[in-house]
């Protein structure tokens, strides 16, 4: 272990040994309370656990993420075995949000395919009578094309980094940065707007808010994402030969943008139906 390999690697191997690290353990109590807290507020209107519950998810992924950063810096540890290892990783990670949103889009299909499943009659229809939905063509037009948007400027930043362009990186980060939180914003709006309830408004309200409402969660966490990027491309981390960190970023966002575009075809373009919109 005290030999050096070729590369600057403390290891005689080109694998890449972990070292001990409370995050993980943290956070799935962080997480714990973060999800009970939700449960808690939405049943007795309490809130202290669901802030408790985001503050301390925040506080680990700062110190996990900081950690991360510390370990890309050194020398040697990520050799290009461990690299490999990184992005089958980050793979099937996006493999996994995948099956993930899949389950939400067979909800979505198993009532709007087969409404009799609704209430048990025959001749109901999808949304359910009642149902007043978006327009598609406003405000969700809008978002598809802030989401987009920042699908290429994502591109541009990864595309100024291979040519060594420092500016165009860090205005391309910038600029997607900021059109996360205005899809963000803009999506905070529309449920303000939202002609269906939140709570008790039946199978459709609930499908739909656990949709996009998980699509919104995952927003944000590649918002963060990036802005991490973001800060680390300021401060000179990321070459032309050594940016996984920015990488896996990128291709999350993508993962997010093609989500949505399903998200707004199935669900407010198709799901709209004949019933008038809002």
């Amino acid at each position: 272990m005290a030999s050096t390999s070729e590369g600057g690697s403390p290891y005689k191997h080109p694998y890449h040994l972990v070292d001990p690290s409370p995050w993980p353990l943290l956070s799935a109590f962080a997480a714990g309370a973060l999800v009970t807290g939700i449960i808690v507020q939405a049943h007795f209107g309490a809130w202290w656990l669901l802030i408790l519950g985001v503050a301390a998810t925040l506080i680990c992924m700062a110190g996990w993420w900081w950690d991360v950063v510390k370990e890309s810096q050194t020398p040697g540890v990520h050799s290009p075995v461990a690299k490999l290892g990184m992005r089958y990783g980050m793979v099937l990670f996006i493999a996994s949000e995948v099956m993930f949103f899949v389950a939400f889009f067979w909800a979505w299909f198993h009532f709007a395919l087969y409404p009799e499943h609704v209430s048990g009659a025959e001749a109901v229809i999808w949304p359910p009578d009642g149902i007043l939905t978006f327009d598609p063509w406003h405000l969700p037009f809008l978002n598809t094309m802030i989401l987009l948007l920042s699908g290429c400027t994502v591109t541009w930043a990864h595309h100024a980094l291979l040519e060594n362009d420092r500016r165009g990186l860090i205005t391309g980060l910038a600029l997607t940065v900021l059109l996360g939180m205005l899809f963000t914003s803009l999506q905070v709006w529309e449920y303000a707007k939202a002609p269906f309830p939140f709570v008790d408004g039946g199978i459709y309200p609930s499908v739909f808010y656990l949709a996009t409402g998980f699509h919104g969660f995952h927003v944000i966490v590649g918002t963060l994402f990036l802005l991490v990027c973001l800060i680390r491309a300021i401060a000179g981390h990321f070459t032309p030969e050594k940016h996984f960190g920015f990488e896996a970023a990128a291709w999350y966002w993508h993962f997010v943008d093609v989500v949505w575009l399903f998200l707004f075809v199935s669900i407010y373009w198709w799901g709209a139906g004949e019933i008038a919109h809002f």
